[in-house]
């Protein structure tokens, strides 16, 4: 199955949408970083992601030290971003604490 890129037009109108994510430098994938109470909370967090992750079968890359998160989403099949990428945010997002 083939996963299809985001235009650029699309890249747009879903990081419009996506206001805490930031594309990355070379535009090929968008980053969020999260502060947790302590490491607890953020394991807890990375544990909820993993399980949806698994769910849909698109896995995160990410970097934990402490009580810091941060993940970078793209979709290595499609060579960029895709419509994977914005739905796992949406639900990174939905699960997230409010900053």
């Amino acid at each position: 199955m083939s996963i299809a890129r985001l235009t650029d037009a699309e890249r747009a109108e879903a990081l419009a949408a996506l206001p805490v994510w930031h594309l990355r430098e070379d535009g090929l994938a968008i980053v969020r970083k999260l502060k947790f109470a302590d490491f607890n909370a953020a394991f807890g967090f990375m544990t909820r992601v993993a399980i949806q992750a698994d769910k849909v079968d698109h896995h995160p890359e990410w970097f934990n030290v402490y009580n810091r998160v941060e993940i970078t989403l793209t979709t290595h099949d499609a060579s960029g971003l895709s419509r994977r990428d914005v739905e796992m945010a949406r639900f990174i997002d939905a699960i997230a604490p409010q900053a």
